[in-house]
């Protein structure tokens, strides 16, 4: 019985209960507290990242008009200040990641699992992500010479590892909100009052700031921008403050206390008042990814939560679930294919099926095709992950 256990186990099929059962007799069927939305809305994010984007710049370049022009700027980054829809791509994860915590580690302390167990399982998650980063910049294909340590992988695995413990360990809601001001007050502090040398306080280009300063010293290896690096040391302190702020809001979207409407009402307003904030402050503090001030933080933070309240309205509140398939799949497995795409070249395997477009028709319509055939191809892998139930989850 055991072998057959491991057999569904490794062919992506969960035994059945009373197989689980028989294997072991501590084991005890439980129903996992999971967010539809929060899947779609991943989903939504990694399919921007991974396809939906490209498509609508190919599109932009087919058609000419403006205001597909207009949206296909929105898919890239500003070059320094400023703020577009694909500046808001990696805090949406690592807010989404945040929301997550209330029903990965909370909902297990009600069950009676210990803290240790918890803090050992978020300990290993982050050197897991740290790792699948170091390997996404190249360590195997190009050794440890020049490396780049920082990566997008290990800041969400920073991100994660302090808000989620943050979250096991502060026992209220004031204590936990006291945090997050005490993190964005210390990233503001250093950001617009501590003097760099040579340079002096508040600074914010890319050589002279705080954030480079810090990041040529604590950051071994190669940076992504030579002096400065944008998941460099104080980058990784600013984003678990939106971590935390999505574990904020993922305790109220569980709390039970309030109607489902009412939680998507007041996910909405936090996510107004973010904006609001992150606004008022930028004339003064300015808006930078590349440095995650607090501003950006804020900004994107309450960004991530309306397009929150929206799909928990639609999905979880409404019941409008027949769509969300597409995104599901994208959401479930999402550093499957994060991963996947940077491992293999689909864009390649896209033109092997579609460049006829490009011959026989004209390239910018063989752009769209080849562009919408990425997209496909990782979605069809990832469906095919999906139905046999294999996910990596980090």
């Amino acid at each position: 019985m055991l072998r057959r256990s491991l057999f569904l186990y490794f062919r992506g099929t969960k035994p059945t209960t009373m197989e689980a059962t028989k294997t072991s007799p501590s084991l005890r069927t439980e129903t996992k507290e999971r967010l539809l939305s929060l899947d779609t809305l991943r989903g939504f994010d990694m399919a921007m990242l991974l396809g939906i984007g490209g498509i609508l710049i190919a599109l932009a370049e087919l058609t000419g008009w403006g205001w597909m022009e207009a949206l296909a700027t929105q898919q890239h980054h500003v070059e320094w200040e400023g703020f577009r829809f694909y500046d808001l791509i990696f805090p949406l994860f690592m807010f989404i990641s945040g929301v997550a915590i209330p029903y990965a580690i909370n909902s297990k302390i009600e069950k009676g699992v210990a803290r240790p167990l918890l803090l050992r399982k978020i300990f290993i998650r982050l050197l897991a992500l740290i790792g699948l980063g170091l390997l996404y910049n190249g360590a195997l294909s190009r050794g440890f010479t020049n490396l780049r340590y920082a990566s997008v992988l290990s800041q969400i695995g920073f991100g994660y590892f302090f808000a989620a413990l943050i979250c096991l360990y502060t026992r209220s809601m004031r204590g936990r909100f006291l945090w997050l001001l005490g993190i964005m007050g210390g990233v503001a502090v250093l950001q617009l009052f501590v003097p760099v040398p040579g340079y002096g306080a508040g600074t914010f280009e890319a050589g002279t700031s705080i954030n480079a300063w810090l990041d040529q010293r604590l950051i071994p290896g190669r940076l992504y921008g030579e002096v400065y690096d944008p998941e460099g040391f104080l980058c990784i302190v600013s984003a678990i403050s939106i971590t935390l702020m999505g574990a904020l809001i993922g305790f109220l979207v569980r709390n039970k206390q309030y109607a489902p409407t009412r939680k998507a009402l007041y996910v909405a307003l936090a996510g107004v008042g973010g904006i609001a904030i992150g606004l008022a402050l930028s004339p003064f503090y300015p808006v930078i990814k590349k440095m995650w001030t607090v501003p950006y933080v804020l900004l994107a933070a309450g960004v991530s939560a309306l397009l929150l309240s929206l799909f928990y309205f639609v999905i979880d509140v409404k019941g409008s679930k027949n769509w969300t398939l597409f995104f599901r799949v994208f959401g479930m497995n999402s550093i499957t294919i994060y991963m996947g795409a940077r491992i293999v070249d689909f864009r390649d395997i896209s033109r092997f099926f579609l460049n006829f477009t490009s011959v026989h028709i004209n390239e910018q319509w063989g752009a769209v095709f080849i562009t919408t055939g990425v997209l496909v191809i990782e979605w069809a892998l990832l469906l095919f992950l999906y139905k046999r139930n294999i996910f990596l989850r980090v």
